[in-house]
């Protein structure tokens, strides 16, 4: 059995929840340390408690810095007790640096995995911060086995471009974690009854201050024909209001926080759209991603809504599903709705529900597979022959 070490950036993060129960269901042994981040709830996956290395402020990239810093001294005497590792699997830059301590507390050379599903826009910045930041990167990056990511465009776009890493790199979709086949059912398509709204709902992770207004501009210009539906976790750091703003929104309501994957169903169920558009790093990281809510809304019938350029539209658009828009703006919007009746509606969920569910999901065997790739690590390291890796898992290299 693999025995991971998972250093998380955010214990609250529900990606952070997401991939344990990942390594987990894939068979690994799974020890859980990483910070609090403001009131988030930690973490909790089958009575598996973290070890809690310190608190970070969302927004505040030096202030996390600092804490990483600090948690460095004392990291072996909170690792204290726990196995030695077979792996250690570092989620974001800051993460990386603690997997150097770790390495150096249980004095093995383990495999470490880096885990980076968005691009900080301080890695992009062209002056001396971004410089520095990228130095850095490397020479963390210098003895990693192998770069996790979860679009192709970060890669296109970043690491062989601009990072200098020389890496193997894994590609792991932002899919629906799905355990039990539940959720392989097929989309079921919802018109609404006479005099009801279409519903677009924007779930998960609430930082995009522009698409707050976009929606609240388009929602109010509509006058009850649309209504927007927001749940998840609003990142309070991004918006001056953000409670205050859809309280006073007309058709603009926030449902508050979910269990993911176990409430996707019933909330994507209640919505006809999927709000799958980011201005959070407009033109940079919100360009390239492919969002958890464009998997998790296919997956259960809602048509996702994009904007051309960006890495989503392109992932749309060669499946022939859901919309792109020209510009994400509440004019656009309004003429997607306009030309929208029950049979272009239904037949969107059609085309959505043609496409096999694999697409959408990580089943048990696909966590078989994304653990067992880790494990083939340990063989290398071990000079040991090591379990060949299934074909298209490793999807190229950084440089």
């Amino acid at each position: 059995m693999t025995h991971i070490l998972y250093l998380a950036h955010d214990l609250g993060d529900p990606a952070i929840r997401r991939r344990v129960m990942t390594l987990q269901a894939g068979g690994a042994t799974v020890i859980l340390a990483g910070f609090k981040r403001g009131d988030n709830t930690l973490a909790s996956v089958d009575g598996l408690m973290p070890i809690v290395l310190g608190e970070t402020a969302d927004g505040r990239f030096a202030q996390r810095i600092a804490s990483v810093a600090k948690a460095s001294f004392n990291l072996g005497v909170r690792l204290k007790g726990n196995a030695k590792p077979d792996i250690i699997l570092a989620r974001n830059l800051e993460m990386l640096a603690l997997a150097r301590r770790a390495n150096a507390f249980y004095g093995a050379d383990i495999p470490v995995v880096y885990e980076c599903l968005d691009i900080h826009r301080l890695l992009l910045n062209n002056g001396l911060p971004g410089k520095l930041l990228n130095a850095v990167q490397r020479a963390l990056g210098r003895n990693v086995k192998l770069l996790v990511t979860s679009s192709p465009a970060f890669v296109e776009n970043y690491f062989k471009p601009r990072s200098g890493l020389n890496l193997p790199v894994l590609l792991q979709e932002n899919k629906v974690l799905a355990l039990d086949g539940a959720t392989m059912l097929a989309p079921s398509p919802r018109v609404p009854v006479s005099g009801q709204p279409w519903k677009i709902g924007w779930f998960g992770a609430l930082r995009c201050r522009k698409s707050l207004q976009v929606l609240a501009d388009f929602a109010a210009r509509m006058d009850g024909k649309v209504e927007v539906i927001l749940r998840g976790r609003p990142a309070y750091s991004e918006f001056d209001d953000f409670d205050g703003f859809v309280e006073r929104s007309p058709h603009l309501t926030f449902l508050g926080p979910y269990r993911n994957p176990e409430d996707l169903a019933s909330i994507y169920r209640e919505v006809q759209f999927t709000w799958a558009i980011d201005f959070f790093e407009e033109g940079l990281n919100s360009s390239w991603l492919l969002p958890n809510r464009l998997y998790e809304g296919c997956l259960h019938g809602a048509l996702p809504i994009a904007v051309a350029g960006t890495e989503t539209a392109r992932f749309l658009e060669e499946r022939h599903i859901g919309h792109v828009l020209e510009k994400a703006d509440p004019a656009s919007l309004e003429g997607l709705f306009a030309d929208l009746d029950d049979a272009a509606y239904l037949n969107g969920v059609r085309k959505l529900a043609a496409i096999g569910r694999q697409q959408w999901v990580t089943d048990t065997n696909a966590c078989r597979e994304f653990v067992r790739v880790f494990h083939s690590l340990t063989s290398q390291t071990s000079g040991t022959a090591a379990d060949p890796v299934a074909p298209l898992a490793l999807c190229g290299r950084t440089s």
